[in-house]
């Protein structure tokens, strides 16, 4: 698929990559400026692993109205994009064969992390709300060995878009509580909301300790510069992560954490969000409206209220089959199995609609439906 996607032609719904041409590129440069006049040679040498005190109050306030309760700057440890996050919690957590817990689907790149340290998984079942509380309760209790933590993405998840219904939020974390089980939460897309109301974080719901939370700055400001975050109430943990880190890469780049936390502290960060969310929220509606004017009548999809990703489904057809109809006809997507850990689910394909262009979207879709019809 990557090799297809370096064609100019074909129109690729797989990546889940931010719009390019909205990179804050002349304010990147002016924050880039005024860190090397203020702080200078500090900018370029070695840091903590935890990361820069600045940027960690600035997760610290901008998270504690979030989680109804004040975050200090310590609970925070800054990693190299939050793909590196999953990969120190797994080697923290995970010895070979131990059992975690995952929506079903979830996130590829969680399972690829989690795959590194030979781990086992068990799935709980969703539905367009997201988790049902009652399957995970039934998995815990039938549970043997017992896991080592809950993962999951309760806002317009990767793959499927959905949100975490309100009112399963706290369910969840009481379950967990009472099982003893850690939660990590995983938030990348908090901020690319286009209706609805904003819900509590699970981390609002937990007793001090229950929750480890992901946040990330490579969906709204740019990836490139890898900055993200944990959030890790319980001191033991955290010092255990860090520790991995410090084995890792001893601390996540000091420059761009300056520079992130130079251009966030402006008020062009929070309209250069408003600028994505009104810009995505036009592509979702454009790749919906085609969906729904192209494909045919079997193919069903959701709406999400936010996010990058619209989740399909063909029954009865194998999408990665589908795939190689759709490279002839120069579009391409994700194929669902992927992101079922026992792979034992074809029929889903995950749609990107924050990269393309309006324009390419409505022909990609068009591209797609005809494929679908051929296969």
């Amino acid at each position: 698929m990557l090799k297809v996607t370096q064609q100019p032609d074909v129109i690729s719904f797989g990546g889940g990559l931010p719009a390019p041409e909205l990179f804050p590129t002349s304010e990147i440069a002016e924050s880039t400026a005024r860190v090397m006049e203020r702080v200078g040679p500090a900018a370029l040498q070695y840091s903590v692993t935890e990361g820069i005190p600045e940027m960690r109050s600035w997760v610290a306030q901008r998270l504690s109205s979030r989680f109804n309760r004040t975050i200090a700057p310590e609970e925070v440890l800054v990693v190299n994009g939050s793909q590196q996050g999953l990969d120190l919690l797994g080697k923290v957590f995970i010895d070979p064969g131990d059992h975690i817990v995952l929506e079903n689907p979830s996130y590829l790149g969680a399972i690829q992390a989690f795959d590194a340290y030979e781990a086992r998984y068990l799935t709980v079942d969703t539905d367009e709300h997201g988790m049902l509380a009652d399957s995970l309760e039934r998995v815990l209790d039938r549970a043997d060995p017992f896991p080592k933590f809950l993962y999951l993405i309760p806002n317009f998840q990767n793959p499927t878009g959905r949100t975490l219904a309100a009112q399963r939020r706290e369910q969840i974390v009481r379950i967990c509580e009472r099982y003893d089980l850690p939660i990590i939460e995983d938030d990348p897309y908090v901020e690319l909301r286009f209706e609805g109301d904003v819900l509590a974080p699970l981390s609002s719901y937990a007793k001090r300790g229950g929750v480890i939370y992901l946040g990330t700055g490579s969906k709204v400001v740019a990836p490139g510069l890898r900055v993200a975050w944990l959030v890790i109430p319980d001191e033991e943990t955290r010092e255990k992560v860090v520790l991995a880190k410090q084995g890792a890469d001893l601390h996540s780049g000091t420059i761009t954490q300056y520079v992130f936390h130079d251009y966030a502290s402006t008020p062009a960060f929070e309209e250069h969000i408003r600028q994505i969310v009104h810009t995505y929220r036009r592509r979702r509606d454009v790749m919906h409206d085609a969906l729904r004017e192209y494909a045919p009548a079997s193919v069903e999809f959701n709406r999400p209220q936010g996010g990058m990703f619209l989740w399909a489904r063909v029954p009865g057809l194998d999408t990665t089959q589908l795939l190689r109809v759709c490279t002839r006809e120069r579009v391409v997507f994700v194929p669902g199995e992927s992101f079922y850990p026992a792979r034992d689910v074809r029929d889903g394909m995950r749609l990107n609609f924050s990269n393309a262009s309006e324009e390419r979207i409505r022909t990609g879709i068009q591209r797609l439906a005809k494929a679908i019809a051929e296969a």
